[in-house]
Parts: structure tokens; C-alpha cells; sequence
């Protein structure tokens, strides 16, 4: 990721490479979590501030741009209600819907008929094909830095738990797809947690 232009004042300080080179070890965790509390305040906060398009296209390739094992070590240890650790999940939703568009449309369009409140609250396009769940977390990337960070979060937390009705419905492995969709559920609750949060500018 390119360091950000210095003669455009406007433009917020994006983490670039260095941000990721200079990682702690796994010998300080307390380290890690400053480090990536102030990576991830610095990607949202001041991506907000700058309001700029080419950031938010930025933000969405962070996966393909650093890698999701370099996130990893930033942000995989950050609690659930910290604007770290929604982060990392966002960022966990999109690289799965990525590497497996199909099986997350299909789920989709199976979850959708049981739950049709978050069908309308995650906002994909009709049909819900690969293309278009794959667009969805993109744009709920982008809402990081465009749109309401609240709005943003919950418009995830409904997609996930429509995913996780459709994984119940389809029961191609019943026991482990009810383990795996209870962890959806638990991943959409977070995620709504942390919208109640930044509503009361607590998500830090």
C-alpha cells in the first residue's frame, strides 16, 4: 500500500506498509493490542475524516493488498467490542464470501426466506448471486469510511445472520452446520454490540 500523498492536506495518514513491517512479535501482547487499536483508529477514523473515495477503495483491498495473516497479527486478538476487533471481522466476512461467493449466495438466498428483516437491513441486490454477496461486503468495507459506521455494522450483522439461516436450512451437515451457524449468530451479535457502542461513541 502506498504511502499517502503529503501535499493533499485532505487525505488521511493511511497505515501503509511500514504499519505492517513494524509489528510487534508475539512476545508483548499487550504491545500488539496498542498497535493495532491505534492501526485500526487510524484506518477508520481518519479515513472518515478525509471523506476520500480512493481511501475507501483502499480499505476494501486491505486483504489482497496486505494479506489476511498480516491482519491477523494486528487485530485477531482485539476483543469483540473494540473497533479492532469489528474490524477483523469485517475483514473475516469478506475474505470468506471472496474465496467462496457461491456457497455464501446459496446460503444466502436459503437464510433469506426465514429471515426477511435482515434480508432488507443487509441490502444485497436481488437475486443474490456470487457476484452481488461478494459486492455486499465490499460496500459494507467501503460504509467503514463512507457511510455510518453504526449503519455499517449492522447492515453486516444482518447478512451474517441471514447466512446463518440459510447454513440451518440447507443442512448438508447437520451437526456441524448447527455448530458453525451458532458462531454466525455469536459473530452477528458482536457486531451489533459494536454498533450500540459507536452510537455512544464508545467503539474505540
Amino acid at each position: 500500500m502506498g504511502q499517502p500523498d503529503r501535499t493533499r492536506h485532505h487525505r488521511p495518514a493511511m497505515p501503509g506498509a511500514a504499519a505492517f513491517a513494524d509489528l510487534p512479535g508475539g512476545k508483548d501482547p499487550a504491545s500488539s493490542t496498542e498497535t493495532g487499536a491505534r492501526v485500526a483508529s487510524l484506518l477508520v477514523r481518519g479515513a472518515r475524516d478525509g471523506g476520500d473515495a480512493e481511501v475507501a477503495e483502499r480499505v476494501v483491498r486491505l486483504v489482497s493488498d496486505q494479506g489476511l495473516d498480516e491482519l491477523a497479527q494486528l487485530w485477531a486478538g482485539a476483543p469483540a467490542d473494540s473497533l479492532a476487533g469489528a474490524l477483523w471481522r469485517l475483514y473475516l466476512l469478506q475474505t470468506w464470501v471472496h474465496r467462496d461467493p457461491a456457497g455464501a449466495s446459496a446460503e444466502f438466498a436459503a437464510g433469506r426466506v426465514r429471515t426477511p428483516v435482515h434480508e432488507v437491513v443487509a441490502g444485497v441486490v436481488d437475486p443474490p448471486g456470487p457476484a452481488e454477496v461478494r459486492q455486499l461486503t465490499d460496500t459494507v468495507l467501503r460504509g467503514v469510511v463512507v457511510a455510518d459506521l453504526a449503519v455499517t455494522l449492522e447492515r453486516a450483522a444482518a447478512f451474517v445472520r441471514v447466512i446463518a439461516a440459510g447454513r440451518v436450512e440447507l443442512e448438508e451437515d447437520p451437526p456441524r452446520s448447527t455448530e458453525t451457524a451458532a458462531r454466525l449468530v455469536s459473530t452477528a451479535e458482536q457486531l451489533e454490540a459494536a454498533a450500540d457502542l459507536e452510537r455512544m461513541g464508545q467503539l474505540s
